[in-house]
């Protein structure tokens, strides 16, 4: 029977994997919990999961070098998350260890907390709410409508499809930039990112994280927004400068921000950010759903079970160098 080991401490376990993948791994082999009450290092990471096969990783484990280089067992490394930017792919290849990921199985889950963000912003649920709590009675204040208005989105991928589908729906004008994407859609207008600040209402910011969109989202990006515009991030915090926004926020070059990551540990908003009132800020949980996070958890078993029976499974990413998943099959 092989051993797997599951990195997820015991809050991840309970929130991002859920006991019926836990149920449905251990039906496959002999599976080792984390013992820690939070990530393991790759110290150990190493000394667990001696003698395992198959390493079952959340998304804040890191797959280091080390790792892959000193591990004497490993055949492959199963990622519970898209995210694969921790995981030293180079080096698990070069010591035919497979690498695969989950797919964006949460994309309805963050489509639907951006919208609701969106909304929050414009009508000021929010601040009713809290002063309500407070034993306040709120501001009136008018709101504005999604109908009729401008959204901008900026990358389309599978959530900035689905966000487009939609707006579309809701009678929302749709901006799109994405260099690397095109879209047939004669209902959503393609343009440069800067004709998609000056022209939104509401900008949404769904690019990927890379060394090229590094703070994509800086003071000249700000400036060129409405002042009437707000900002939302559901990406990643190195996709925004937050010095920038701070600033944009406070001379009211823009009307308000929603934030479900930022630059704080596993993507958390900034608490300077999250504290000011012109922000909606959430502990990145735009996937944290229980249909989200059983689907990613329950493709890592299918992996699994792909890899124990010596197939490659969908999402590797290395499926070429998996050198000791081939040596197990031949």
């Amino acid at each position: 029977m092989a051993d797997i080991l599951l990195t997820h401490p015991p809050a991840a376990l309970r929130n991002y994997y859920g006991a019926r993948a836990v149920a449905a791994l251990r039906a496959l082999g002999y599976v080792r919990l984390n013992p820690m009450q939070r990530p393991l290092s790759t110290t150990e990471l190493l000394d667990v999961s001696q003698g395992c096969s198959i390493i079952v990783s959340d998304r804040s484990t890191p797959g280091e070098a080390l790792l892959f280089e000193r591990h004497t067992t490993l055949r492959a490394f199963v990622r519970c998350a898209v995210d694969i930017r921790t995981v030293a792919v180079p080096a698990a290849s070069a010591n035919g260890i497979l690498v695969t990921r989950a797919s964006p199985g949460f994309a309805p889950a963050v489509t639907e907390l951006i919208l609701g963000c969106i909304i929050d912003l414009l009508r000021g649920i929010t601040d009713g709410v809290m002063a309500y709590r407070a034993g306040r009675q709120p501001e009136i204040r008018i709101g504005r409508q999604l109908r009729g208005s401008t959204l901008g989105v900026v990358g389309f991928g599978i959530i900035g499809r689905q966000l487009c589908d939609v707006a579309l729906a809701l009678g929302m004008r749709v901006l799109v930039h994405d260099p690397y994407v095109t879209s047939g859609d004669p209902r959503l207008h393609r343009c440069s990112f800067e004709d998609l600040l000056a022209g939104s209402d509401t900008v949404v910011c769904l690019a990927v994280a890379s060394a090229e969109t590094e703070n994509l989202f800086e003071a000249a990006a700000f400036a060129a927004m409405k002042p009437s515009a707000v900002f939302v991030n559901a990406a990643r915090g190195e996709l925004v400068d937050d010095a920038a926004l701070v600033d944009a926020l406070s001379a009211g070059q823009i009307a308000g921000a929603a934030l479900d990551v930022g630059r704080g540990p596993d993507q958390m908003p900034s608490p300077v950010l999250a504290a000011r009132p012109d922000v909606i800020a959430t502990p990145h949980i735009g996937g944290l759903t229980v249909e989200a996070t059983a689907f990613q958890a329950m493709e890592t078993v299918d992996q699994v079970s792909a890899i124990l029976a010596g197939r490659v499974p969908a999402g590797a990413v290395n499926a070429d160098f998996a050198n000791r998943l081939l040596a197990e099959v031949n």
